[in-house]
């Protein structure tokens, strides 16, 4: 009996073991946690950066990648500081994450210069094949890919619009930082200004007495107006610049976010939006696809906004055809 009852105790011991064992050998693994680096040229505390971030997190979730379960976000904001860009680059690279998304080409062109491994999707490049970042727009054939920000001829569009809803204007102040805006592209396309009957005027800056100085001297003769390039700087420093634009009584033509800050008008992409499409290639990267095969998206869609609020304020009266053809009227 008592031989008896030790084996069984043993088989039972032994049968328990050998039963256990493969479950545990065959249990589902966590899924891994995957890492996506974000650098962002503009500010952290900034309504349209906040945009971006819910709506590139957004865009993810419905891709099935949930922050804290599945992906880990890391965010870094230069706010337009080109030292910031530097640093920033450098410690994304240094946490090898498995893709960063990139906004603006000094971002690009430093973390380009510190990997060619790690996956990188961009918005807002202006030109990543004239600037030799990609081999070409549909096959890039690198470790970027990612959104183009423009077509350069649409500064003949913005300087239309400007002459149509203040036909007195002969002067137009062209605001950017030469840090951290590509503007060789836009400023080519300032040689149709006279044919709009305007003269353009280069005006660089690089903080906020040269914003607020630069737009004096634009003011200090009759028929001044401002051209605002996309510049991560310009959005870091836009209520600067509308704050001096409304106070001299100048009308400008940015990116949306400035007549939605109380500037004149934007003919513009949707910013915001490109995030969303930003996802799907991060989405597409995270399970296995080769940036090189990821073609380069430009925009195909301009919506035209008018503050008329602002317009009127400026003794501005909007053609009634311009404000039919408007996406975004605000009042």
């Amino acid at each position: 009996m008592r031989g008896g009852s030790l084996r069984r105790r043993d088989f039972i011991a032994v049968s328990t073991g050998a039963a256990a064992w493969p479950l545990v050998g065959h249990a589902q693994q966590p899924e891994r946690m995957r890492r996506v680096g974000v650098l962002l040229g503009f500010p952290e505390k900034d309504s349209f950066t906040h945009a971006i971030i819910s709506t590139f997190a957004q865009a993810l979730g419905r891709f099935g990648w949930v922050e804290g379960k599945n992906i880990r976000i890391d965010y870094r904001f230069a706010a337009g500081d080109p030292a910031l860009f530097t640093t920033y680059a450098a410690a994304l690279v240094g946490e090898a994450p498995d893709v960063i998304l990139v906004t603006t080409t000094p971002a690009i062109s430093v973390l380009r210069g510190q990997t060619g491994t790690i996956p990188i999707v961009f918005v807002f490049m202006p030109d990543p094949v004239g600037m030799g970042f990609v081999q070409s727009l549909a096959r890039p054939g690198g470790n970027i890919t990612g959104f183009s920000s423009y077509d350069a001829p649409i500064i003949g569009k913005w300087l239309q619009l400007l002459k149509e809803v203040a036909p007195h204007l002969t002067r137009i102040a062209v605001i950017f930082n030469p840090d951290t805006a590509f503007a060789p592209p836009f400023l080519r396309e300032m040689e149709a200004a006279p044919s709009f009957g305007v003269t353009v005027t280069l005006a660089p800056v690089y903080h906020d007495a040269a914003i607020e100085q630069t737009i004096a001297t634009q003011a200090s003769e009759p028929g001044g107006g401002l051209i605002i390039l996309p510049d991560s700087f310009n959005e870091t420093h836009r209520d600067v610049i509308i704050a001096a634009a409304t106070r001299l009584s100048l009308p400008l033509i940015g990116t949306p976010q400035f007549p939605r800050a109380g500037g004149l008008m934007s003919y513009w992409f949707d910013p915001v939006g490109l995030f969303a499409q930003a996802a799907s290639y991060v989405d597409r990267i995270l399970k296995g696809t080769s940036p090189a095969d990821l073609p380069i998206q430009q925009p195909t869609k301009y919506s035209l906004i008018i503050n008329l609020k602002t317009a009127k304020a400026l003794g501005l009266t909007v053609p009634p055809g311009m404000l039919d053809l408007a996406d975004e009227v605000i009042e």
